[in-house]
C-alpha cells in the first residue's frame, strides 16, 4: 500500500472517477458486445458503491451497491433495477447470456474491486495471507490471497493478488463466479499516478490454465484507463 501512494493518503479521499473503455470476448459470449465509447466510472473509496455513464443511452447511468442495482436516468429517474442481483446469476455458464442489469452488476463490482486494490484489502473483513509467488519471465512477484467478505461482492470469495519487486500491483488472479466461474488471470500494468495515489490504466484479464498460465488467445476482458480523479 506505501507503493501506491500509502493508506493515509487514501484516507483523505472519498471516490474516484475515471475514464474507461472497455471489451472483450466475455461480453460478446454474454450477447453484449462492448462498443469503443469512453465512459465515466465513480466508485467510492470506503464503501461500495458504484456509478458508471453513460450506460444504455446519452441520459443513463448505474448505480451499483451490493444488494442492488440499477439503471436510471440522470435526474434520478429509476429505468430498471433489481433487488439482491447476485442471485440472478443461478446455474449460468460461460455462455449463458446476460441482461442490461446483470451487465451493470457485473461492471459496478469489477470496477470498484480495481480501482481500490490493493487498498480495500485493509477494509473490515478482508482476510490476506502470504502465497507462493509468481514467476514471470525473470521476475519473482510477490503473492498474496485475500478472502472477500460475505458483504463485498466481486468475482469469487478468494482471489489472489501479485506484486513486483517495487511492490505495486502486477497480476490479479479470481474465478469468475456470474460466468460459470471460469479461472482468470488479470494483468496490469502502465501505472499512473494522480493526487499521489498510483493506479494501473492498462488491464488484460485471460482465461488461465491448470497451471496458472494466461491463455493468450483469450482475452476476456481489456480495459483501459485514463483521467482519474481523485475527490
Amino acid at each position: 500500500m506505501d507503493a501506491h501512494g500509502g493508506l493515509d493518503r487514501w484516507h483523505n479521499f472519498d471516490s474516484v472517477q475515471a475514464t474507461i473503455v472497455s471489451g472483450g470476448q466475455l461480453f460478446v459470449r454474454k450477447g453484449m458486445p462492448q462498443d469503443p465509447t469512453p465512459r465515466e466510472m465513480t466508485v467510492s473509496l470506503h464503501e461500495q458503491q458504484a456509478s458508471l455513464w453513460p450506460f444504455g443511452a446519452p441520459d443513463q447511468r448505474t448505480r451499483f451497491t451490493a444488494d442492488r442495482v440499477a439503471i436510471e436516468k440522470l435526474d434520478g429517474t429509476v429505468v430498471a433495477e433489481r433487488r439482491d442481483p447476485r442471485s440472478s446469476f443461478a446455474g449460468h455458464a460461460l455462455a449463458t447470456p446476460w441482461d442490461p442489469l446483470q451487465r451493470a452488476y457485473f461492471n459496478g463490482y469489477a470496477l470498484w474491486i480495481y480501482l481500490t486494490s490493493p487498498f480495500a484489502l485493509a477494509m473490515p473483513g478482508f482476510v490476506v495471507e502470504d502465497i507462493e509467488p509468481w514467476q514471470e519471465g525473470n521476475e519473482s512477484w510477490r503473492g498474496l490471497r485475500a478472502t472477500f467478505p460475505a458483504a463485498i461482492a466481486s468475482h469469487s470469495t478468494r482471489q489472489e493478488f501479485y506484486f513486483g519487486d517495487d511492490g505495486l500491483l502486477r497480476r490479479h488472479d479470481y474465478r469468475v463466479d456470474v460466468a460459470g466461474g471460469f479461472a482468470a488471470a488479470q494483468y496490469v500494468d502502465q501505472v499512473r499516478e494522480s493526487a499521489g495515489i498510483k493506479f494501473p490504466t492498462r488491464r488484460r484479464a485471460y482465461m488461465r490454465d491448470d497451471q496458472g498460465r494466461p491463455m493468450l488467445d483469450a482475452e476476456m476482458v481489456f480495459i483501459d484507463i485514463s483521467n482519474i480523479r481523485l475527490d
